[in-house]
């Protein structure tokens, strides 16, 4: 998949509109109380509430970075370009381990589809969620991933624009003005990205239009009390539906990819070891994500997320030793604090809202 962790969340503004900045990523429920955290951890008795929380937050980094990095090397360095089959992997992937946490180890209470309707809304998601994470692995073939996570930051832009197109809804000078550097950072990180690539910049655009959308319009359709979907209940449902959107695609655009990826791992045992890998830590950005809100809280996740992405793009240079300019960096920096800005300013809203 995967939709790779978002740069601010939106239930601080509005319940159901949540950004998620990670391409495999769904809406997060309410943060319960430290005591009912507290009553429910059956670790509780064997390790430290806080040492058991910071290693949840260190999981959740790991994956959400390592889903990337993964990503990035099977499409440009390892030869495996294939980004549609790669993304159903994923699908498949988060199927089976979502059934396994929801009906087995029962993580969360199972929640069944109540109507026709509600399937097809689901399905609707899950066509969105389909074009954001094939988009998003797409892009990974052309631009370096420290590129690809400042473009992910102008995800508060397009939820905006999306919220007020479809829904109407506006938002104060305050928070628009604060769009205003998330946008300029891009530009000047465009103009002097040294491996800019227009086809994978327009396929990371639309990997993080796609996810913006995809708030947005799960905050239409699944708004009653009898449609609304625990977050890992949700993508046991999408996931199964995405892959079975993605399989005609994978087949039509990219052959017989099955057959063909069989056949190569026969000779290179290392490259299975890669997709099951890799395919795991996809489903793990879901699990953890939704483990550190538990734990934390919304807030939490959100300034996380932030430090995230410009962790997620220093480990990716180290690594890739993709080159980067001092412009570059400038204009990261201006996204990053127009994403913080575009935060404090939906929060005091709320506030004053209350």
């Amino acid at each position: 998949m995967v939709e790779a962790q978002s740069w601010t969340n939106r239930r601080l503004s509005n319940p159901r509109l949540l950004d998620t900045s990670n391409d495999h990523q769904v809406d997060i429920p309410v943060t319960p109380t430290a005591e009912v955290r507290q009553q429910h951890n059956p670790f509780s008795n064997i390790v430290s509430p806080n040492f058991l929380t910071a290693f949840i937050v260190a999981s959740w980094y790991l994956s959400n970075i390592g889903v990337l990095l993964l990503n990035k090397y099977l499409l440009s360095f390892y030869g495996f370009r294939y980004p549609i089959f790669l993304t159903m992997l994923h699908m498949i992937s988060c199927s089976i381990y979502s059934f396994i946490a929801i009906k087995w180890l029962e993580m969360v209470p199972f929640q069944q589809i109540s109507s026709k309707k509600q399937f097809l809304k689901i399905l609707a998601l899950s066509i969105i969620f389909c074009f954001s994470v094939v988009c998003g692995n797409t892009s990974l073939r052309y631009i370096p991933v420290s590129f690809n996570q400042a473009i992910g930051a102008t995800t508060p832009f397009f939820t905006a624009i999306f919220a007020f197109v479809i829904t109407f809804k506006k938002e104060s000078v305050e928070v628009y003005g604060a769009l205003v550097p998330v946008v300029l950072g891009i530009v000047l990180a465009s103009n002097s990205e040294p491996l800019f690539h227009a086809f994978g910049f327009m396929m990371c655009i639309g990997s993080t239009a796609g996810r913006a959308l995809k708030s947005v319009v799960q905050g239409l359709l699944l708004t009653s009390e009898g449609e609304k979907l625990h977050s890992m209940n949700l993508l046991l449902y999408m996931a199964p539906m995405a892959a079975m959107v993605l399989l005609p695609f994978t087949l039509y655009i990219e052959g017989n990819v099955a057959l063909v990826t069989i056949e190569k791992a026969k000779g290179d045992g290392f490259m299975m070891f890669l997709l099951i890998g890799n395919a795991t830590i996809a489903y793990l950005v879901n699990l953890t994500n939704f483990l550190v809100t538990k734990h934390t809280s919304a807030l939490t996740l959100q300034v996380l997320g932030n430090a995230k992405a410009a962790v997620a793009a220093v480990v990716s240079v180290l690594i890739f030793r993709n080159p980067v300019t001092v412009m570059g960096m400038i204009g990261f920096g201006v996204t990053v604090m127009g994403v913080a800005l575009y935060s404090e300013a939906k929060k005091r809203d709320k506030v004053t809202a209350h």
